[in-house]
């Protein structure tokens, strides 16, 4: 990989289970600069309220023009950018691996996609990647996570979205109907229950069933009305409701206990769960 300082990440630190996928801000003034990754496809979406103006040259096009806050910019894996911006540049860089989206292709798909591309775009509208790419962004801010579920749930949706619509062939994905048969629901949610201080992922909880994580994620929810994320953070807080009341362990031992990093993290998802603290909640 190679970037050029001058369109260098604003903040570089970052845990070390985003392993699929990266966001950074960029916050710059003008100039202009190349980045080129190998092995990841990136997307930029412009934040500036103000329109900016920018040159980007990539796969032998060039665009001209200004970009307005939720534009998007995709650059495939191996293929250079250069870009000169005329204002002060406020986007967010998502980085995407290669090697992701290949498996995410192969797993929904079931057929040979090593040589699948995406499409460099300029100034792209798409609501739903910049919906996953501010979530991404918000989790980041956070600096440490104690939920790769969340994480890979988002990665992957993004992916499928890229498979569907910015590839270079749009292949029609498969559509589930009628969730999980009663055994394979019961064995999902049993797993998660003896594992719910652990770091659940989702690609492991779509092998348990043999299944893709596209496919594992539509079916768990239409079995349980909520994702595996929700339902993962649902049955935290019920396990943290049931310590709160018959042990007098303290609140940083129960939060880590229940897979919470930290003893905010308990409460925010507590009170927006219960309507309470858990403080509140042991004296009640």
């Amino acid at each position: 990989m190679m970037q050029n300082p001058a369109i260098a990440p604003a903040q570089t630190n970052r845990p070390s289970h985003w392993e699929n996928v990266r966001v950074e801000q960029l916050q710059n003034p003008p100039g202009e600069g190349n980045c080129h990754f190998e092995d990841e496809h990136t997307l930029f979406l412009s934040l500036t309220p103000r329109p900016i103006h920018y040159v980007q040259i990539q796969d032998g096009k060039t665009f001209t023009g200004l970009y307005r806050q939720g534009d998007i910019l995709i650059t495939p894996a191996n293929i250079p950018l250069f870009v000169r911006w005329e204002g002060e540049e406020n986007c967010l860089q998502i980085r995407l691996k290669s090697k992701f989206l290949q498996n995410i292709a192969r797993e929904t798909l079931d057929r040979d996609c090593d040589r699948l591309q995406l499409i460099p775009e300029f100034q792209l509208h798409n609501s739903q990647i910049e919906a996953i790419a501010m979530m991404l962004f918000q989790e980041s801010q956070q600096q440490t996570s104690d939920n790769q579920l969340y994480l890979d749930s988002l990665a992957n949706i993004l992916a499928v979205n890229l498979l569907r619509h910015h590839a270079t062939t749009k292949p029609q994905l498969p559509v589930y109907e009628g969730g999980l048969p009663p055994s394979q629901l019961q064995q999902i949610l049993d797993y998660v229950d003896a594992n719910l201080d652990g770091d659940l992922r989702l690609e492991n909880l779509a092998q348990l069933l043999d299944m893709s994580q596209f496919h594992f994620s539509r079916l768990f929810k239409q079995s349980i009305g909520s994702s595996p994320h929700q339902y993962l953070i649902q049955q935290r807080v019920e396990r943290a409701k049931q310590l709160l009341k018959i042990s007098d362990r303290s609140i940083i031992e129960i939060a880590l206990d229940c897979g919470f990093n930290s003893h905010s993290h308990l409460t925010k998802q507590f009170r927006q769960i219960t309507g309470m603290t858990p403080k509140a909640y042991r004296a009640s």
